[in-house]
């Protein structure tokens, strides 16, 4: 039953894209462009290419595609699908600025085509019989009427630019077509212009490296001795295709910059397999805190072979807690397993990890996504680190990430028990942030005693 759930959720997926393509193409091709012209094939043939390569995109590491194939899908595919969300939220906007700016241009004689009577003297130099012959509705498109300057027995010439009307429509005056063309391609060009700029700003922001964020958290059992300890958050880098090495040394870079006390990466660190990406993961052996860096696993690690992942950050020096504590010298700090391992009997088990502790020392919870807070409050554990949602990265997808998760971004408390969620260092998909940009939090604890 779940199979066939996915699959008509799929389809109908599918088929809105399919249907907003469609859209788009109207709008932005058929109605900016002359019939036959290079214009309107190359457009016509971007709306096939374009969505091709998302799809692609998308499912080429799933099926197990060579990494090279992946990379070449990867820019054009995602990068099209921000894009997509941006011009399409445009063009809506585009199409009452298009109806109300028609309305207004239009002259209302031409808003209901009626037929173009022949000039005066045309009728009075013509035969009687002719007049009575031709059908008094046939409308004739003073376009076409013959050159009085040609020979008698020569046809006039069609004007090899002009475009035909559709046989079920009556031919509007040239003029007025010439104003639809030119409103529709303003609001064609504008829409494009906003979606490209709001996506070529979205990914310099990722690409420029994640900023650092600080938060101040009091903890009523933390002791006087641990006041102002700093705890780096690192969630959600997601190596890849798109974010490389070259990402990584930025995304280290930064935190060792803040001189952290410990370092906590929360999950979704890869989005593919260690023969592929351990290159790319290669500079996180840089990472240094005084207390070391620890590792939780997110749901792309169980998309990406989990278990080797795990081993692999023990190699680069991070420890892993698969539900697991260890006991640092002014609290205890515990991991679980991301949710998404219950598929494969290692989700996260919150009795091993915390079921023994003593309850009068501070406990710190390093868990993925957030949705985990409720058993983090019955276990008593005083913060949750999380991540997972990105924020939303791409507005306004906040609003969906606010359907399916407690807190989106930012700390707030839950009971005895305060979350905080990081926007996360790198994106998933299209290398974009809109309204949600990416950081490194450094967490610093407060004790109540000082």
């Amino acid at each position: 039953m779940t199979v066939i759930v996915v699959a008509l959720v799929a389809l109908a997926v599918l088929g809105l894209l399919a249907l907003v393509h469609r859209w788009l193409w109207v709008r932005l091709v058929r109605d900016t462009t002359r019939p036959g012209g290079l214009p309107r094939r190359t457009g016509t043939a971007l709306a096939f290419a374009l969505p091709l390569a998302a799809v692609a995109a998308l499912v080429a590491g799933r099926a197990g595609a060579p990494f090279p194939l992946q990379q070449a899908v990867a820019w054009p595919g995602f990068m099209w699908l921000a894009v997509l969300l941006y011009l399409t939220l445009a063009m809506l906007v585009g199409e009452v600025v298009r109806a109300v700016w028609l309305r207004r241009v239009t002259p209302p004689a031409a808003r209901v085509p009626v037929p173009v009577s022949s000039p005066a003297s045309t009728q009075a130099s013509a035969p009687a019989s002719a007049k009575a012959s031709a059908p008094a509705s046939a409308p004739v498109d003073p376009a076409a009427e013959p050159d009085p300057t040609a020979p008698a027995d020569r046809a006039p010439a069609a004007d090899p630019t002009a475009e035909a009307a559709p046989a079920h429509e009556p031919a509007f005056d040239a003029a007025v077509l010439t104003r639809r063309r030119f409103v529709a391609r303003t609001v064609g060009g504008a829409a494009a212009a906003a979606a490209l700029a709001t996506v070529g700003y979205g990914t310099y922001g990722v690409l420029r490296g994640p900023r650092v964020k600080r938060v101040r958290v009091p903890l009523a059992k933390l002791p006087r001795a641990a006041h102002g300890f700093r705890i780096a958050v690192v969630s959600d880098v997601h190596l890849g295709p798109i974010l490389g090495s070259a990402h990584t040394r930025r995304v280290v870079d930064a935190v060792n910059g803040t001189q952290p006390d410990l370092i906590a990466v929360v999950g979704d660190l890869v989005d593919g397999s260690v023969p592929d990406l351990g290159r790319a993961a290669e500079p996180l052996r840089g990472l240094r805190a005084r207390h070391g860096s620890f590792f939780v696993t997110g749901n792309h690690e169980y998309f990406s072979g989990a278990e080797q992942w795990v081993d692999h950050v023990r190699e680069l020096g991070m420890q892993p807690l698969e539900n697991a504590r260890r006991a640092l010298p002014y609290f205890d700090l515990a991991g679980v397993n991301d949710v998404a391992g219950e598929s494969e009997g290692h989700g996260p088990d919150f009795r091993a990890a915390l079921g023994d502790r003593d309850r009068s020392r501070t406990a710190v919870l390093l868990a993925h996504q957030p949705i985990v807070i409720h058993d983090a409050v019955r276990h008593g554990v005083d913060l949750q680190l999380s991540g997972h949602t990105h924020g939303g990265q791409l507005w306004p997808g906040n609003y969906l990430a606010e359907l399916a998760n407690p807190t989106v971004a930012g700390l707030e408390r839950y009971g005895d028990t305060q979350l905080y969620v990081s926007r996360g260092a790198g994106a998933w998909g299209p290398p974009v942030r809109v309204g949600a940009p990416s950081d490194i939090t450094v967490v610093e604890l407060a004790s109540y005693q000082a």
